[in-house]
């Protein structure tokens, strides 16, 4: 009967620590996927404001023409 119950207890730290480390791997899944998107979205923005520049650039432009 203790056998039975040390194997149980044994059994039960073993899968808790499993589903720790799986855990653990899918939070740094889900940061490095997050980083990823931050760091598109910083892109995006930066085209953004690079396209917003060359239109102001462009429209400068187009007034000191005439």
């Amino acid at each position: 009967m203790k056998k039975a119950l040390l194997a149980l207890a044994l059994t039960g730290l073993v899968g808790a620590t499993g589903c720790h480390r799986n855990t653990r791997e899918e939070a740094k899944d889900d940061m490095g996927d997050a980083a990823e998107k931050a760091g598109d979205k910083a892109e995006d923005a930066a085209d953004a404001t690079g396209d917003a520049a060359e239109k102001a650039g462009d429209k400068v432009e187009d007034a000191t023409d005439d």
